[in-house]
């Protein structure tokens, strides 16, 4: 597979995951990419429930607002494994569910939960402050970071970064809307690199897999 269709292949399934947060019943899961190669031997023999992103140009440092509004940066959890998802607040189905399970990954890990960390970033600046995020998140797990972009910080660009897609749909008025946006998370290893895509629909036990061999590597 060459570089050009391996982006396609890619894009199309970032396109497949865009939702308005209320699945289709009976939809049939998109299927996921899988790299041609894996540029870490360990990680190719180490079976990712999720996708290995290992090769792939994705992912980054940005900076955005927390919960406290306080500066973020991502790389300031390097050291930990991160469990990165894309969102909003107002979201009525796809967001929670994705965070309960989170949630339960976090319980799964045990001990291992320590040098995890969970963070949740708004596709929804709009309406999501940093008090309103911050507050969110914590309704599932009080470890979890919520941030969102205030003045000054690029979010088109982090979403580009990340291949998120995000969008306003069935607008009703300028604060009452749902946002159709890419679902699943990016598991970031301990150096800062995104090392596997979890799909929308993982459960719990699989999320806490890979991370157990992401801790190891």
């Amino acid at each position: 597979m060459n570089p050009i269709t391996r982006n396609f292949v890619l894009a199309a399934c970032v396109l497949a995951a865009l939702n308005a947060c209320t699945p289709q019943e009976n939809a049939p899961a998109a299927s996921q990419p899988v790299p041609e190669q894996v540029s870490e031997p360990a990680r190719a023999s180490a079976g990712f429930h999720g996708t290995d992103m290992g090769k792939e140009d994705i992912g980054g440092n940005f900076t955005l607002t927390d919960g406290d509004g306080k500066v973020f940066n991502l790389d300031d959890l390097k050291g930990k494994t991160v469990i990165l998802s894309f969102g909003y607040t107002h979201c009525p189905d796809v967001c929670p569910t994705e965070l309960l399970t989170y949630s339960d990954t976090i319980k799964q890990l045990g001990g291992d939960a320590k040098d995890v960390a969970v963070v949740f970033a708004s596709v929804d600046p709009e309406r999501d402050t940093p008090e309103l995020i911050g507050k969110y998140v914590k309704q599932f797990n009080p470890g979890f970071i919520g941030v969102t972009a205030t003045e000054g910080q690029d979010l088109p660009l982090i979403k580009q970064q990340y291949r998120v897609v995000s969008a306003k749909a069935q607008q009703q008025s300028e604060k009452v809307y749902l946002v159709d946006h890419s679902a699943g998370a990016y598991l970031i290893d301990k150096n800062g690199e995104v090392a596997v895509f979890e799909p929308y629909g993982s459960t719990a036990q699989q999320i806490a897999d890979d991370i157990r061999i992401l801790l190891k590597s």
